[in-house]
């Protein structure tokens, strides 16, 4: 298939491509600069604008672009550059999409499961309603972003991403060299739920969402089995051979982190109902598995 793709730098996207490609797909890479090579097309999230020349053909369309949620404190500043960059560039690619004389078949949009805000011990899937909380309030508009192309009758798939254990980036990428340096602890009193994915999975759930006609609609990419802070800690710590003996307490946290300190901080107890009724097999389902393979750089 012909597949266009946003978001490509990112941790997520980078190993979808390479797993894309390695079985034969033609990937366009969508980027912000003026193209510089044959397989990249040209857009500009903020101002609505995408080259259709390259959308053309595609068969499907899988948008994981967005601003780093930890990458800087939430001013309202950027608070505005996180929710723009997913909000605009998912309506733009959508409105292109379905402008298309042939849209594509299906339409993916990258979500989280920061969609259900904090649900402490509460167990909840796709069916459970939108929580409370900035990131709750960004889901919700930045799935209905993507009106314009399920209007057009293409298959639209929200992929709710949970926490992608993963070595070379993300939130993971963080953890490893804390507790490689024996510095690792739990966060807070350790009881918030943590749903976990490994990479692997994680391509290869996105991939399965291309591939099942079945699927549309909101879709939960995380492990069958979320664990507390605490559990993952001490999984860590055994995974490495490291002692964990430094908490991070809640109020170093809010001051380090602000409001985002909410959200690590919260509890999200999820489970990944329609993917695994779908027929999704994890290849890394428990929390040391996924360590051990992000440890031994196991690309999708």
């Amino acid at each position: 298939m012909r597949i266009a793709v946003t978001g490509s730098t990112g941790l997520i996207g980078k190993a979808l491509v390479r797993s894309l490609r390695a079985d034969g797909h033609e990937v366009v890479r969508f980027v912000r600069r003026p193209p510089a090579a044959a397989d990249e097309a040209r857009w500009d999230p903020h101002r609505g604008s995408v080259d259709r020349a390259g959308l053309a053909g595609c068969a499907a369309v899988v948008n994981l672009a967005g601003a780093g949620l930890g990458d800087h404190r939430w001013t309202e500043a950027y608070k505005k550059e996180i929710r723009d960059s997913r909000v605009l560039g998912t309506a733009a690619l959508a409105r292109a999409a379905a402008a298309l004389d042939e849209p594509p078949q299906v339409f993916v949009g990258a979500s989280a499961i920061g969609y259900y805000g904090d649900t402490g011990d509460r167990v909840v899937d796709e069916d459970a309603p939108a929580g409370e909380g900035f990131l709750a309030a960004l889901c919700v508009e930045w799935e209905a972003a993507a009106a314009p192309a399920h209007q057009a009758g293409v298959r639209t798939v929200f992929a709710r991403n949970g926490l992608v254990v993963a070595r070379e980036g993300g939130a993971w990428g963080r953890l490893f060299p804390l507790f490689r340096a024996g510095l690792g602890g739990r966060l807070g009193n350790g009881r918030q739920y943590w749903s976990y994915i490994a990479l692997h999975d994680e391509v290869a759930a996105l991939r399965h969402l291309i591939d099942t006609p079945s699927l549309a609609g909101p879709v939960n990419l995380c492990g069958p089995e979320p664990l507390t802070n605490r559990e993952v800690t001490a999984a860590m710590g055994r995974v490495l051979r490291r002692p964990t003996p430094f908490p991070v307490p809640a109020w170093a946290m809010r001051i380090a982190l602000g409001e985002f300190s909410q959200d690590v901080l919260g509890s999200q107890r999820v489970r990944p109902s329609r993917l695994s009724e779908s027929g999704f097999v994890f290849r890394y389902p428990g929390i040391e598995a996924a360590i051990r393979a992000a440890l031994a750089a196991d690309r999708p």
